[in-house]
Order: structure tokens, then sequence, then C-alpha cells
């Protein structure tokens, strides 16, 4: 077994995570025990630490879904190759009950998630179900000058609104709202522009605007400074100077917070798609029959089906996603001042935690 194998665990909410040194882990029947490269610190560890959103697992339990790494051992019936990388999806479905043979594998009632079912990814190693792993051919990896640790974004902060694009059925001419360009935005920016969406990208930080404005975006408004009412005549205007249509907007609320949210809402027009992409605990208020009055629809996207995972690796591998750019690597050991640097928003990047020996 490769080095010593830790964990980074929550004992309760606020408190420091503690770590704590395991006795060698194995991998049971259709599992694997992968060596992490890296496991993005993402908005949802946050809520589980600072604001008290309930784990499935019991605590102690260590936090982080967003994980790549080898797998260095399988068990019993699980066909992967030993040294093999591997994104690991951040929602595991079973792969063979009614839900995933149906294709609804995001809502598998089986599923688990790292961090949350299972212990997460602030860890040296971990054990997971082995369906569903999506492969990165490392020689082509290496041509990109991407690391292994980069890729780790790709299980929530990529993967997400790339399904979200999917099911929106973003097309070539599309205009796309994404609301909200942190993490998750700021990649939902890039995948719709790369699907051919003529991209708007709103938020209320300046600094997210600029770095999204070279990443796909072709108009960026600041809502702080702008009504909803006028963030909709300014859209509608940019659309009527572009040639685009006046109907059946997709907007995409990734900001996960409130006003957010509403504001999202807000800019629903004549056959719009909204997708709900980021998450709050926070209750908005809307007039919901604005969705019937306009013949518009409102969808969900948790997580992401792991068939979707080797297309959208492939938009970062081919570089029409970029990631390096995004993210930040910060030693496994600094994780408690990380997540204070997140959670204060001090940090412009996407934290990615790597082990270090």
């Amino acid at each position: 077994m490769r080095g010593e194998q830790v964990r980074w665990m929550m004992t309760a909410r606020g408190e420091p995570l503690v770590q704590v040194k395991l006795d060698t882990l194995s991998p049971g029947p259709d599992e694997v025990l992968i060596e992490i490269a890296g496991c993005g610190v993402c908005h949802s560890d946050l809520g589980y630490y600072y604001d008290g959103i309930r784990t499935m697992h019991g605590l102690p339990l260590t936090l982080g879904h967003e994980i790549s790494g080898h797998v260095i051992e399988t068990g019993g019936n699980a066909l992967w190759w030993v040294d093999r990388a591997v994104v690991v999806p951040a929602v595991i479905p079973c792969g063979h009950c009614d839900a995933c043979r149906r294709g609804k594998a995001t809502i598998c009632p089986h599923q688990k998630m790292p961090g949350n079912d299972i212990h997460g990814g602030f860890a040296t190693h971990i054990v997971v179900p082995a369906h569903g792993l999506c492969a990165v051919d490392e020689r082509r990896l290496a041509a990109t000058g991407i690391d292994l640790a980069d890729l780790s974004v790709i299980a929530d902060a990529v993967t997400t609104p790339y399904q979200a694009a999917v099911q929106a059925g973003v097309t070539a001419g599309d205009l796309v709202v994404v609301n909200g360009v942190g993490g998750v935005g700021g990649y939902a920016a890039q995948i719709a522009s790369a699907f051919g969406g003529v991209v708007v990208a709103v938020d209320v930080n300046d600094d997210k605007l600029a770095a999204v404005a070279g990443q796909g975006a072709a108009l960026t408004l600041n809502a702080k400074e702008k009504t909803p009412r006028d963030l909709k005549a300014a859209i509608a205007a940019f659309a009527k100077e572009r040639g685009l249509r006046q109907s059946e907007w997709i907007i995409f609320e990734c900001s996960g917070t409130r006003a957010g949210q509403e504001t999202a809402f807000s800019l629903i027009n004549h056959g719009a798609t909204l997708a709900v992409v980021g998450f709050t605990m926070d209750k908005v208020e809307i007039r919901l029959s604005n969705l019937m009055a306009y013949h518009a629809r409102a969808i969900g996207n948790w997580g992401c089906a792991p068939d979707l995972y080797p297309d959208a690796l492939e938009l970062i591998i081919n570089g029409r996603v970029k990631v390096t750019q995004l993210v930040e690597k910060h030693p496994l050991a600094d994780i408690n001042h990380v997540f204070e640097a997140v959670h204060a928003g001090q940090l412009k990047r996407r934290a990615v935690l790597v082990p270090t020996p």
C-alpha cells in the first residue's frame, strides 16, 4: 500500500476538522480503493460544515465529493485496472435498480455520495463503488499540461452544469443567462458557450464577471446595480442587437442564494427554461403562475449521470473548457485554513486540496 492513509474528519458543526490515521483500507466486492490526487472544496461542503445541513452519514464524517485519483486496489467483481487514473462521480448510482435501468441514475434510491452517504475525499485514500468511475487517459492529459488533481472539479463544478446544459437542450444560437458565475457558474458559462449558446453572465461581483468575460460570456451584467426589470430589459436589448430570439431564453441559476434565485426566476420569458443548479436552504418568494403564463419550465439538476462524464472530460482535454485557470491547489493539511478562506470569500478560484507526503 502506498504511504500512510489519513482522513480529515468533521466531528461537529464548525469545529476544527481533525486528522485521523487509518488502518489499511480494503475494497469490498464491487468496490475500488483510490489513492486521491485532489479533492475540490465545494459550496455544499461548507453548507454541511458551517450551516448544519444534515448529512446522510452521521458524524464524524470525512467531507469532500470532487475527487480524482488512481485506482490502486480492486475488490471482487470490480473490473478496473490498477493504476488507472479516474474521476469519481459526485453521486454514484447503483447501476442496476429500476431507476438506473431506465436512464434515471441521478434519482437512484441506492446512490452513494462521498462526503454525505460515505466518507469523502478530504483524505489520502477512499473506498468507493466501482460503478460509474470516469477513466482518464493520462497520456492525453499530460499533453495538455493539466494535473490529475485539477480534474477533481469535474465531479461537480463541471459535470453539474454540463448535465444542466444537456437537460435544457442548449444548442447553437440560444441565448443563455448564467446567474451567479462563481465556481459552478463559471463552468456553466464555458459549457453553454461550447454548446453554441450566446452567454450573458449575471453576478454581483465585478471580479467574477471580469473573469468570465474571457471565459465564454459575451455580455456581463452586475445585478447589484440593476433591478430585475432592468436586467431583463438589458438582456432583451442585447438579444435584439445580436439577432437572437426574444423568447425561449435558457437561464442557469448557479448562485445558490435567495436573491439570486428570485432574480433568475424574474428573467423567465415565453418558452424559457430555468435550470436550478445552485443550492440554498433559504426560501424564495416567486409567482409560480409565471411558468404557466409563459409556458415555461423549471428543472432541477442533482449531480450528473456518470455516462455524461466522458463527454464533459473531453471538453477539457480538447481545450474548449478551461479548468487550470479556475482552480488553485493547497496541501490537504491546510484544510481548516482553506475552509475558513473559502467561507470568507477570500479565494477567487476553486480550492483543490492535495495530499502531500
